[in-house]
């Protein structure tokens, strides 16, 4: 659909955090760690700024060029033993916790929860986070920005993984050759997320 996507800096990472924050709040599983309206909306930016910094360091942000859509990756080895080599370990949950809301349990059990169910054993393309902006969404960005990362596993013979955080999001990435990877994570008093892991396509 000719969707101009351009890898993000350092420079980017407002744009980002915004970006995330704006897409998200309405989502089930940021719900779920920020109930209420108005404490979601005050503290949430704080967890998406958490993991901008992360992603910027360590893995690689793509961009729609117009600042509307944006994709989180991190390329995971191997011997990985989950979210890739610098994901916070067991002390690194605990001090996002504090450094995003430390009265928030749920900021560290995100984290610690989605660990546990993260294939191990294989390189692969971990898609973190995808937000499209709320004006934007269904015209197709995300597929996009998901899609230019798909065509370079299929080239490299790398595999994919991901969790999605609703029913709607898992039947678009089934769509992208995603395929339920286990069953989904049932979060304490919470919605459920779905693992999802993509074998790469042969091309020719």
């Amino acid at each position: 659909m000719g969707v101009a996507i351009r890898t993000a800096g350092d420079g980017d990472r407002e744009l980002i955090v915004r970006l995330l924050d704006e897409a998200f709040q309405d989502d089930p599983v940021s719900g779920w760690v920020f109930p209420g309206d108005e404490y979601r909306r005050t503290t949430h930016h704080r967890l998406m700024a958490a993991f901008t910094d992360v992603v910027l360091a360590e893995g690689r942000v793509d961009l729609t060029e117009d600042g509307s859509a944006c994709a989180l990756w991190m390329f995971v080895p191997a011997d990985d033993p989950g979210h890739g080599e610098e994901q916070p370990d067991e002390d690194g949950f605990a001090r996002m916790r504090r450094a995003v809301d430390p009265d928030n349990e749920r900021v560290e059990l995100i984290g610690r929860l989605t660990a546990d169910i993260h294939p191990s054993g294989r390189a692969h393309a971990y898609l973190w986070m995808i937000g499209v902006t709320p004006g934007r969404q269904g015209e197709g960005l995300g597929t996009a920005l998901v899609g230019s990362v798909l065509d370079r596993c299929d080239r490299e013979g790398l595999a994919a993984y991901l969790e999605a955080s609703s029913e709607r999001s898992a039947l678009l990435y089934r769509r992208l050759g995603f395929e339920p990877a286990g069953e989904p994570l049932a979060l304490p008093d919470g919605p459920y997320m779905w693992p999802m892991w993509r074998e790469p396509r042969t091309t020719g």
